[in-house]
């Protein structure tokens, strides 16, 4: 696919499951409690600092971003579905969200204090990831953090192809994401493994950093 195919692959994907996707996720932050201690870390480290915007690259319905802020963050909510975008809107009036490419954010430079990419990457070719990296770097200010949570392959190392069922996926692991991090301008400051829950397909990994 070309740059071009890939991200038309990816957005059409999701409009065609907004609803059912919404319905799909909505209350699992609930029930996960890995994935609530790793926004509540990213909160307080972005609390520590400097405060200021956050954005939820990736957002699909807003789920993530709500949590965030209930947590105290400024954040609002980015993603490349027009109809994700419509299902975050409706479920969460008091955050603004908008349409958008992570590739190339509409932001000032050092223009965040803070990124989630919850499952977001995930959909971008590994080859092409350094550049969503470098894009992060330059709308983040210095010691700004990002976290991104991502499905892992078994091996401890690589980036693996994996049949998706909205769009071709791919699964990092969380010692190779830390690496790319490390030549894009941050520093890694947690990684985590974990098992997968019942309804994963496999094991999940997370990686905090901040900008250099």
């Amino acid at each position: 696919m070309t740059e071009i195919d890939d991200v038309l692959v990816t957005r059409a994907g999701y409009d065609a499951v907004a609803e059912l996707y919404t319905n799909l996720v909505e209350r699992q932050l609930d029930s996960n409690p890995f994935d609530r201690a790793m926004l509540d870390i990213f909160a307080a480290l972005v609390a520590e600092t400097e405060p200021g915007m956050v954005a939820e690259v990736g957002c699909g319905p807003g789920r993530v971003s709500a949590y965030l802020k209930a947590a105290g963050l400024n954040v609002f909510g980015i993603d490349l579905s027009p109809e994700m975008i419509r299902q975050a809107q409706a479920a969460h009036p008091d955050i603004r969200f908008e349409e958008g490419s992570m590739e190339q954010m509409s932001l000032d430079d050092a223009a965040l204090s803070g990124i989630v990419a919850w499952y977001s990457i995930i959909h971008t070719p590994p080859e092409r990831v350094p550049t969503v990296l470098t894009e992060f770097a330059r709308v983040l200010r210095p010691e700004g953090h990002v976290l991104f949570a991502f499905q892992a392959p078994e091996q401890a190392q690589g980036v693996e192809a994996f049949d998706h069922k909205v769009a071709p996926g791919y699964r990092w692991a969380p010692d190779t994401l830390a690496e790319t991090l490390e030549e894009t301008g941050f520093r890694v400051t947690a990684r985590m493994l974990r098992a997968p829950r019942p309804d994963d397909r496999g094991p999940q990994g997370y990686v905090l950093a901040v900008r250099n």
